[in-house]
């Protein structure tokens, strides 16, 4: 007789079903995963992209778990948090989508751009305060190292010279040639003091041995030798590359040239080495830009266009160094190893790095340095920036080579305009910011009065480049310091424009010039330096007004703008505590120009800009109007009354002439520019630039060079002027005065990190969030303690070192110099590792110390859960071209993420789930039924 199986069960308490018994081995037939959004079925029904746009704009949530639907009961809730994030990200992409739309409007375009860094920040947040469980997720990335590209540069006691020669070494080297004499300067420590002597150095008693890089380098070292010094001169080779250049839009390799060869100065940790020379002449830098500007190539076939190439940009900002007619130095008969374009009088020509677009001031330190303030948009493989463009402070010594970078440190943008420098070498820099920037620990993350608005800032270091204090002066609407001056008692006075009333004074109406004065000092020892306005005055006309050049001279301090049209100079009094006051104002009459600076000497006011032929009125005109757009100098009376000795004087030529940049020095008016250029030329039509020296009373010109660039354009933006900086030092590449072999440590000052900067460690497997904050002695060593310290221990922080130069060894301990420090991070051993999240908006230090978020630890030390990093930096924006592009691939990577996290929840293999425990009502059928058939079977 057949059994059914549903009777037995039924004796034992149970009821048979096929499907309960199919389930035994078959769990998996169960959905194993919610349906995804970006799956073809949930696209059907899924927002498009309008609507996302309509939601983000309208103020709706990035990020919302309600709305993300999960068609799979009982699902994990890492699904629904995955859901929503792969949402907000999709909200992100379809504003940078938005963004790229030609022809939006600038309203929209702004609240798509303020959307989408809410957005972004809002995403932020969500991955901070979620938990997962079954997986980790970051906003950054996920890697067993984290290392720091911004570096501190290591102490070196080694310095290299730029090439001087080219070729086979037994060849004699034409910076050998002639009368070449110069002294080596030793400074040892003697005691709590030092001890400075002066080796001289003549060629000429070589005799006639030919001068060679080694038979050269032989006979200074005999003579440092037989003085008592370590300190050597050799050679450096150079290595000869390929160089790619561009032929009509197509890259075409030229071979390596001959190899070439610098100087190499080998001293100690114990010996300061310097260069003097006896025979000098005053030396004029230029700083300009050179090279073809972007083009486009159109190709043609039978007088068809074809195709059409875009040429990249060759543009490169270069330092070329004059050497001034008098004094005693030789001058320069030609140009040096690798320049081009050279003219007559120019000693040398040196690049800027890559990343500088701008360059507004410059000026010559009393210790014969160059400062030179730019705008950058990179800061180079050591010095990340934390905005989309900061304010760089240069230091070049006399030869030409950088020796010290300082960033402002702003969040988001900085442009510099001025620069100054008193008889101490202090330096004052001033210009707008817009974003954070904190100027103390009290306004970390600042962002001025009105976000998105530009504010005036001026910072102020001491002669070694480090800061000593940060103001931030702001009125509701845009404002921007254009000129800055050192006054008595180490006061500092900006000028600038501002379209509504700055702090303590009124608006007059449409842009306003204005003055201020800042007050620095320490309130007693240890306290740290403060600053603080101690006066202000606001003036102009109801149309629009500026300060463009500001001077002092004793009590008395002048601007110089253009005033509603107008060429306008005004005078102010300063009192004994500094604070300025308005005495007197000229109003030179129309101008159809800029003003490009003012100054006071030989009793006269000394003002100078360019104007076509508007009625320009200062006094007696002695050098006529040339046509098109002219240099004007004009020499007024100090208390800026009319007198019959005040004096106009024209330079140009019959196009347009530009002042870029003035100085007036020892009584003579230096002025840069592009010279005599067609006003209706293209920007690719050639460009050339010139250098001037005028005398004020009579507008004779005393010196002058003109000379093209590379590419045909050569367009100066500033300059500076150097007494007796030129010497038979230059063509040796050896700089004048001692070489700085070593700079600040500090984290502040290496980095474009400021005080109050911060960002947070938790521990991998949830906790609390510790900060880590900078403040104003960090080095290197005391951030890894405090990040280690923050991680709990789970964390093994090093300084490495990288690059230099070795120079012995102690025992087994190789001693190196040069170089640059990191910081480089990873987990300790038998430890899961930690996450690394940015600080808050405008105070983040993950971006100047250029760490990426995310977690850092090993795959291995945690094989229960696996990280994704979406790599979406905090940072992302929709301010341009560029920009767009950049955030939309990083939000398709990010997407990407989100689709393998879905990939990693799922299950191992189709019967991971019978694999797993069977369900309790299940145990107990089989376990009545397998009993019943016991019983029937005997």
């Amino acid at each position: 007789m057949a059994i059914n199986n549903s009777y037995l069960m039924a004796l034992f308490g149970g009821s048979y079903d096929p499907a309960s018994s199919a389930a035994l081995t078959k769990l998996v037939t169960k959905k194993a995963q919610p349906t995804a959004p970006w799956s073809t079925s949930a696209q059907a029904t899924a927002p498009k992209a309008d609507a996302l746009v309509r939601a983000a704009l309208g103020g709706r949530a990035f990020v919302n778990e309600d709305a993300a639907q999960l068609d799979v009961k009982g699902a994990s809730a890492d699904y629904r948090k995955l859901f929503a994030l792969y949402q907000g990200l999709e909200s992100l992409n379809a504003l940078a989508n938005r963004a790229s739309v030609k022809g939006l409007s600038t309203t929209d375009l702004a609240l798509t751009q303020k959307r989408f860094a809410s957005g972004l920040a809002e995403i932020g947040s969500y991955l901070g305060k979620s938990e997962f469980d079954a997986l980790r997720m970051v906003q950054g990335t996920s890697s067993s190292t984290s290392k720091t590209t911004a570096g501190v540069p290591r102490d070196s006691s080694n310095s290299i010279t730029g090439p001087i020669h080219e070729g086979a070494l037994d060849t004699p080297v034409k910076a050998f040639e002639g009368d070449t004499r110069f002294n080596i300067t030793i400074k040892v420590p003697v005691g709590l003091s030092t001890q400075t002597t002066a080796v001289p150095i003549d060629l000429s008693d070589m005799g006639s041995t030919p001068r060679t890089m080694d038979s050269v380098t032989s006979f200074i070292n005999g003579k440092l030798e037989a003085a008592g010094f370590q300190t050597r001169i050799g050679r450096d080779q150079i290595k000869a590359e390929p160089k790619v250049i561009q032929v009509a839009g197509k890259p075409v390799t030229l071979p390596a040239g001959p190899d070439r060869w610098a100087l190499a100065i080998r001293g100690t940790s114990t010996e300061t080495v310097g260069f003097t020379a006896s025979e000098t002449s005053d030396a004029v830098y230029v700083v300009q830009s050179a090279g073809a500007p972007a083009t486009t190539v159109t190709s043609t076939v039978n007088g068809v266009s074809t195709t059409r190439t875009t040429v990249p940009a060759t543009t490169v900002n270069q330092i070329l160094k004059f050497q001034s007619d008098g004094g005693t130095a030789a001058q320069p008969a030609g140009g040096n190893v690798g320049e081009t374009q050279w003219v007559d009088g120019r000693i040398s020509q040196e690049k800027m790095p890559e990343g500088v677009t701008a360059v507004r001031a410059s000026a010559v330190g009393p210790d014969g340095s160059l400062w030179i303030v730019g705008d950058v948009t990179s800061g180079g493989t050591s010095q990340p920036i934390k905005g989309v463009q900061d304010v760089a402070l240069m230091k070049y010594d006399s030869a030409g080579r950088l020796v010290a970078t300082r960033t402002l440190g702003a969040a988001s943008t900085a442009s510099g305009y001025a620069i100054a420098i008193d008889d101490n070498g202090d330096v004052a820099v001033a210009g707008s910011v817009t974003g954070a920037l904190n100027t103390s620990t009290t306004d970390a993350g600042r962002t001025g009065d009105v976000a998105n608005v530009a504010d005036s800032f001026v910072t102020v270091f001491n002669k070694d480049g480090e800061e000593q204090w940060t103001q931030r002066r702001g009125a509701r609407a845009a404002d921007e310091a254009t000129s800055v001056s050192f006054g008595a008692d180490g006061l500092v006075y900006i000028g600038g424009r501002s379209k509504s009333a700055i702090p303590g004074s009124a608006s007059v109406g449409g842009w306003d010039g204005y003055v201020q004065a800042f007050k620095a000092g320490e309130p007693y020892p240890t306290a740290g330096i403060v600053s603080k306005a101690i006066g202000q005055s606001q003036f102009g006309t109801g149309g629009d007004d500026s300060v463009d050049a500001m001077t002092i001279d004793g009590s008395n301090l002048y601007t110089a703008g253009v005033e509603d049209g107008h060429a306008v100079v005004r005078r102010f009094t300063l009192d004994a505590a500094g604070v300025p006051t308005l005495a007197s104002t000229r109003d030179l009459g129309a101008i159809s120009g800029e003003i490009a600076g003012i100054a006071v000497a030989d009793g006269k006011v000394i003002l100078t800009g360019t104007s076509r032929d508007s009625g320009l009125a200062a006094g007696t005109t002695t050098t006529a109007h040339s046509g098109g757009k002219d240099v004007f100098v004009a020499a007024i009376s100090t208390d800026l009354t009319a007198a019959g000795t005040d004096r106009l004087s024209w330079y140009g030529d019959a196009g347009d002439d530009t002042a870029a940049d003035v100085k007036v020095h020892d009584g003579k008016v230096w002025i840069t520019g592009i010279a005599d250029r067609d006003p209706a030329a293209k920007d690719t039509d050639p460009t050339k630039a010139y250098l001037t020296r005028l005398d004020p009373l009579t507008g004779a010109v005393e010196y002058t060079r003109t000379w093209s660039g590379d590419g045909d354009q050569a367009k100066a933006m500033t300059l500076a002027v150097a007494s007796g900086g030129a010497s038979v030092l230059d063509r040796l590449g050896l700089p004048q005065g001692e070489i700085d072999q070593s700079d600040s440590k500090k984290l502040t000052d290496a980095t474009s990190l400021r005080v109050g900067d911060r960002f947070y460690i938790t521990p991998a497997n949830g906790g609390r969030a510790q900060a880590v904050t900078i403040d104003a002695r960090d080095t290197l060593a005391t951030l890894a303690r405090k990040i280690s310290v923050a991680s709990g221990g789970k964390l093994k922080v090093t300084v490495a070192s990288e690059g230099g130069a070795v120079t012995g060894r102690d025992g087994e301990t190789t001693t190196t110099t040069g170089g640059v420090q990191r910081l480089s991070i990873v987990a300790k051993d038998g430890k899961t590792g930690a996450i690394l999240t940015a600080g808050e908006t405008g105070r983040d230090a993950l971006m100047g110390l250029g760490l990426s978020a995310g977690y850092v630890g090993l795959a291995a030390a945690d094989t229960r859960v696996k990280t994704f990093g979406l790599d979406l930096p905090g940072n992302l924006t929709l301010n341009n071209a560029a920009a767009i592009t950049a955030a939309g691939e990083k939000l398709q990577g990010a997407l990407k993420v989100i689709r393998d996290a879905y990939r990693g929840l799922a299950p191992q293999d189709a019967t991971a789930s019978a694999s797993g425990p069977v369900p309790a009502y299940l145990t107990n059928q089989l376990a009545n039924y397998q009993a019943a058939l016991a019983r029937l079977t005997g």
